[in-house]
């Protein structure tokens, strides 16, 4: 067992560990990155973050590293391939959202600049940093990622409940939930892989 202390989540799987020490929480604000994690926590609706995670390089490599013009290309028929790969979560409406997504994600970027823009806005364009000390404290949603999935709902985008939005939110450091006793809680955030 490791000496070093991580978030209660991290401890299922060595890839859990790697993408919570070098991943979750640290700030991001690269477009495609936004949109692939976007994508992936949607997906996660009802899922395990592991589960995910175990699929997201074949995720990558289908959705082309999750290029956002690419990905808005996506028609039924596409859709209907991807339903027969047995290396994606293959759910309809999840594989459908990241098409329709994707289009949305666009319009956001015509008229923001970037969906980091948008999506940063709902924290100020600045971290939050949490102090929670148990996993029972932190919270399932906030009102920052209820007013986050209100506007992309909006503007077309779907799998994006508060929920969804507030893990989203986690992953892309909006907000750092390292627990207090976390080694990372305290640590400047590492460079994103």
């Amino acid at each position: 067992m490791s000496a070093t202390t991580r978030c209660p989540w991290a401890d299922g799987s060595p890839a859990l560990r790697d993408y919570h020490d070098h991943e979750w929480g640290v700030p991001l604000h690269e477009d495609r990155r936004l949109f692939e994690f976007l994508c992936l926590e949607g997906t996660q609706a009802g899922l395990s973050w592991r589960t995910v995670l175990d699929k997201r390089a074949h995720y990558r490599r289908v959705f082309h590293d999750f290029d956002i013009a690419w990905c808005a290309q996506l028609d039924a028929a596409h859709i209907e391939q991807l339903l027969r790969d047995p290396g994606l979560i293959r759910h309809r409406g999840k594989l459908a959202a990241i098409a329709g997504n994707a289009r949305a994600a666009l319009a956001v970027i015509a008229q923001c600049g970037s969906l980091d823009a948008l999506l940063w806005s709902f924290v100020d364009g600045r971290p939050r940093r949490n102090a929670w000390r148990t996993p029972a404290q932190v919270p399932a949603s906030t009102p920052a990622s209820e007013a986050m999935s209100t506007a992309l709902r909006q503007r077309g985008f779907r799998f994006v409940g508060p929920t969804i939005c507030y893990a989203f939110m986690q992953a892309t450091g909006m907000v750092n939930d390292h627990l207090r006793g976390c080694f990372r809680h305290a640590t400047p955030p590492p460079t994103r892989p």
